[in-house]
């Protein structure tokens, strides 16, 4: 329900409530008045847990953070420098390059890497004349499958985790390790990702919806600010990516696969708030008083993105207490060749990935299914495992309320809903190489 209404009406607040509030009408025995409280409690529960708290922040900070950069100049400063001064970007197909080897080198967190991706990326693509629906499809397609692959983040910890639970029950044997390292080669969704966004930057291809997306034309508005340094962009990003670093170190206490994903982005938009602060203030660029109005107005414009991502986690709770992912992995039969499951793990991972909008919870749900699955069928357990991270990735990057695909429409500043539109018939190429490469696999590897 709440993927239709989001297709239908664009308007995603309503969407997810509708979705939200059905889900609790099912699991309250369709009492009207114990789904309303229902609904209450989750929301006061959801609202009482901090890494969903922290989590809002963040989306809310990173409007005051753009908003800072903007009011600066530093924004117009580094387009002079990128497309006048060095001519490093003279077209579209090198301002989308750009958000795109950002995407792919930063892969310590996909919030961050999207954010980054966007922020540079944005005012390159008005400048140039692109969409931001393609920046977003940029962002989208490069933060999530970069961080599946280079597991030295929290997608590494998680799965190191469950794999090690599999070993524990002695379905397999050996190192969470290397199990991890050899199934991350089998990771196809995520590599055909890759490579199908470089080739549509370099080819400048638009399929489907893409072709009547339109350029912003906010780049007027930026260019009324007086340039400034560039550096007034630069280094507040800069501070943001070792942040990041830092404070995965910091609360993994001393081990960086252990940190808190959701504290480390919070503190590290209040020490990049606190930087830009100094720079901005203390240097003479601007006033308290404008750095705080500023800060709020930006902080207002991303208000609606943060209750779109508390929505997101609510109908996330809803589907788990549904068990809409075990039911969904129960529909697959133990009676399948061994040359087709990766595959059917695979579309199994995307469909319950792209109906709860989770990628981690898809994760949680297949590799205890999936593992056993495969040794059962004397299938490659490996393989196996790359089929649940592929699937998992894919669902997510499809889903309208995944919070991968809202904050890389929030990064770009790209409505939700066409964001998820023009980027379907990419991900669905990617998919589709992914299944046809899991059955070749399966067969000769």
């Amino acid at each position: 329900m709440a993927i239709a209404l989001a297709l239908y009406s664009r308007n995603v607040l309503l969407s997810l409530f509708g979705g939200v509030f059905l889900g609790l009408f099912l699991l309250q025995d369709f009492s009207f008045f114990a789904t309303l409280d229902a609904t209450l409690s989750l929301f006061i529960s959801l609202l009482s847990e901090a890494w969903i708290g922290k989590t809002l922040v963040f989306a809310v900070l990173v409007g005051s953070v753009m908003e800072l950069i903007e009011r600066s100049g530093g924004i117009n400063g580094f387009v002079e420098y990128m497309t006048q001064k060095s001519k490093l970007v003279a077209s579209p197909r090198s301002a989308l390059m750009v958000s795109y080897i950002i995407g792919v080198v930063i892969f310590i967190e996909s919030s961050i890497t999207s954010l980054i991706a966007g922020a540079v990326g944005r005012p390159l693509c008005d400048k140039e004349g692109v969409p931001h629906a393609k920046l977003a499809y940029i962002c989208d397609s490069t933060s999530a499958p970069i961080s599946s692959l280079i597991v030295l983040n929290g997608w590494g910890a998680l799965l190191l985790g469950l794999i090690a639970t599999q070993i524990d029950s002695g379905l397999i044997s050996g190192e969470s390790v290397d199990w991890l390292i050899k199934s991350v080669v089998y990771n196809f969704y995520a590599i055909s990702a890759l490579i199908v966004t470089f080739l549509v930057i370099w080819f400048n291809i638009d399929i489907g919806p893409m072709k009547a997306a339109l350029p912003s034309n906010s780049h007027a508005r930026l260019m009324f600010n007086k340039s400034a340094p560039m550096h007034y962009m630069i280094m507040p990003i800069i501070v943001m990516i070792v942040s990041v670093f830092v404070f995965l170190y910091l609360t993994g206490n001393g081990n960086i696969l252990k940190g808190s994903g959701s504290s480390s982005i919070f503190y590290t938009m209040l020490t990049t708030l606190g930087f830009m602060y100094i720079l901005y203030v203390m240097k003479g660029k601007m006033s308290t008083k404008i750095y705080l109005l500023s800060s709020f107005k930006g902080a207002k414009k991303l208000f609606g993105i943060a209750m779109i991502l508390l929505f997101a986690f609510a109908i996330g709770k809803v589907t788990l207490q549904l068990h809409t992912g075990l039911y969904l992995a129960s529909l697959a039969s133990n009676n399948l060749s061994p040359y087709l499951l990766a595959a059917v793990i695979f579309l199994l991972s995307s469909i319950i990935s792209f109906s709860t909008g989770t990628s981690w919870g898809t994760f949680s749900i297949m590799i205890p299914i999936a593992v056993p699955m495969a040794v059962g069928l004397d299938a490659n357990v490996s393989l196996a495992i790359g089929a649940v991270i592929s699937g998992g990735v894919f669902g997510d990057h499809c889903s309208p309320i995944s919070d991968t695909t809202i904050i890389s429409s929030l990064a770009s500043d790209c409505e939700v809903i066409e964001h998820v539109k023009t980027q379907l018939p990419y991900a669905l190429i990617s998919g589709v190489v992914a299944i046809i490469l899991f059955i070749v696999f399966a067969i000769f590897a």
